[in-house]
């Protein structure tokens, strides 16, 4: 078993980034600039900021924290949106998820204008993404990727099976390793809630990605020997005995399902650090196009 050392890849990348920003800034050009939105005080959010703010630092990226409380109302937050999209300082920026139950997810994130929805959600971006056109692909299947890749996993002809249809994760990733391409080229099956007999599916699957966000409803009996695993979820599961309050764990069964696997993503330090590392990517890829338009 071989471990998909997600905290180590992105490293690397982040590395690579911060070349590419002293090269940059060699040429006296801008350097990328990342906003971020967070509404409310959600400790997820927070904490997901946060690390996506100090990325941008160590590698020598700007970063702007709009941090607006709870209380704020749909129009005001459309109304920020919409001075991010014109403000020339900013080359892409994140609207973080959840928002406040009174604010329609859908109506700002469709208000964000697509040039700078480093995210990728936007169905302009998510479109280009499905034809297999330059575009910003959302962090995680891009992560996702981007792991594979580095690792020189073999997917060619394999059959993938991704756990959870979100247009955010399974749905995408499922598109992304259909394609042709390095890490791609597979015959994908894509499961929910509502496929019958999910474990006669990944027992035939060479390469599982479970994005459910349910703790380790991967079983090794669920799993066919030498299978990759991807586990995409995240959950904090209560824990009185530790002094965090919580521990986390993702949707597989490492412990059982690690000894089966020939590749496999631990939970934390997995398919998380990807997602940020993607995201600065994203950024950088904004701020080029940004450049060849003025």
């Amino acid at each position: 078993m071989k471990l998909l050392d997600g905290k180590a890849i992105s490293n690397k990348i982040k590395e690579e980034i911060a070349l590419e920003v002293i090269q940059i800034k060699e040429r006296g050009e801008k350097v990328p600039h990342l906003a971020a939105v967070l509404v409310g005080n959600d400790g997820a959010s927070l904490t997901y900021v946060g690390s996506k703010v100090r990325s941008c630092k160590k590698i020598g990226f700007e970063s702007t924290l709009i941090h607006l409380p709870e209380e704020t109302s749909e129009e005001e937050l459309l109304q920020k949106v919409e001075q991010l999209n014109t403000d020339d300082a900013i080359d892409g920026y994140i609207v973080q998820l959840p928002l406040p139950k009174h604010i329609d997810e859908e109506k700002v994130l469709m208000a964000v204008h697509p040039d700078k929805d480093v995210d990728g959600f936007h169905p302009t971006n998510f479109g280009k993404m499905a034809l297999d056109m330059e575009t910003f692909i959302s962090a995680t299947p891009f992560g996702i990727m981007e792991l594979l890749k580095r690792y020189e996993v073999e997917t060619e002809g394999k059959h993938a099976v991704v756990i959870g249809r979100s247009h955010i994760v399974g749905r995408p990733i499922s598109i992304l390793m259909s394609q042709k391409g390095k890490a791609a080229n597979c015959t994908v099956t894509l499961t929910h809630s509502r496929t019958k007999d999910i474990k006669a599916l990944t027992l035939q699957a060479d390469i599982i990605v479970s994005a459910l966000g349910v703790p380790h409803f991967l079983k090794a009996d669920m799993v066919k020997e030498g299978a990759v695993i991807i586990d995409v979820g995240i959950t904090r599961v209560p824990d009185d005995t530790r002094k965090r309050g919580y521990y986390l764990t993702g949707d597989v069964d490492f412990e059982n399902v690690s000894k089966k696997a020939s590749f496999i993503t631990p939970v934390p330090g997995g398919v998380g650090p990807m997602t940020i590392a993607m995201l600065l990517k994203n950024t950088l890829l904004a701020r080029k196009r940004h450049r060849s338009k003025v």
